[in-house]
């Protein structure tokens, strides 16, 4: 699997997710659990690797040596 998020996209992507779950924690309705949506950034960004940014051809990350 070859990596397609950058570092700056990791970073809002991390920060993104924790505010997102951190709503599991704020809000008293159901609706809390939207903030579950938050592991989807998280998880792509301790990847490197987003499924969208694949089936849409992006990349936010430099290429890696010795690849091109």
């Amino acid at each position: 699997m070859e990596h397609n998020v950058g570092t700056a996209d990791r970073v809002i992507r991390i920060l993104m997710g924790i505010i997102l779950l951190g709503l599991i924690f704020v809000l008293d309705s159901p609706a809390r659990w939207i903030g579950l949506i938050g592991i989807i950034p998280l998880m792509t960004a301790l990847m490197g690797w987003c499924p969208l940014y694949t089936l849409l051809g992006v990349r936010t990350c430099s290429l890696e040596r010795g690849k091109g």
